[in-house]
């Protein structure tokens, strides 16, 4: 899984509307200027947003961009599902090694396995949502089955205990 900008950008920008649900409408320019990105890109990404249903807009002099939902409706998932149109990319899919070797019809013990990890991490992506984010790092690491520390070895040794779902 590769996290893209778009993705990083558009969390960057739910969370900004998420911490201010009773500012009203926020405008890109306000969104790009706080969190110090671009104005052209916040604008692309406030539009994959909204029609994704994720925010809402408003015209005119005091327009900007509001949550659709409350922030703890909206999850992690959804976000990079709408800014970057999916949250993981089959590469035997998306860039096939050989197009009857790849295929869906075709034997491959490789696919399962990206399957698998497609799977797991789109349930870790479902399980936080942008109100678990605006909270403690202890929350979110409570919610997705982390060991509170920060040790990346004991989060490694953790997240191998997960069962193996089999289709």
């Amino acid at each position: 899984m590769r996290i893209t900008t778009w993705a990083e950008y558009g969390l960057i920008c739910a969370l900004h509307l998420a911490r201010r649900p009773d500012d009203g409408p926020i405008t890109g320019r306000d969104i790009a200027a706080t969190e110090r990105l671009s104005g052209d890109y916040v604008e692309q990404i406030l539009l994959r947003l909204r029609r994704a249903g994720l925010i809402k807009s408003t015209r005119g002099a005091r327009g900007g961009y509001q949550l659709a939902r409350a922030a703890a409706a909206i999850t992690v998932r959804d976000v990079i599902k709408a800014s970057e149109l999916s949250t993981f990319e089959l590469h035997c899919v998306s860039h096939p090694v050989d197009s009857s070797r790849c295929a869906d019809s075709a034997e491959c013990s490789i696919r399962p396995v990206w399957m698998l990890l497609q799977q797991r991490i789109d349930e870790v992506l479902d399980s936080v949502c942008l109100e678990d984010l605006l909270a403690q790092e202890s929350t979110v690491r409570e919610r997705v089955g982390l060991p509170l520390g920060g040790d990346a070895a004991v989060a490694l040794a953790a997240a191998r205990t997960l069962p193996i779902v089999r289709e």
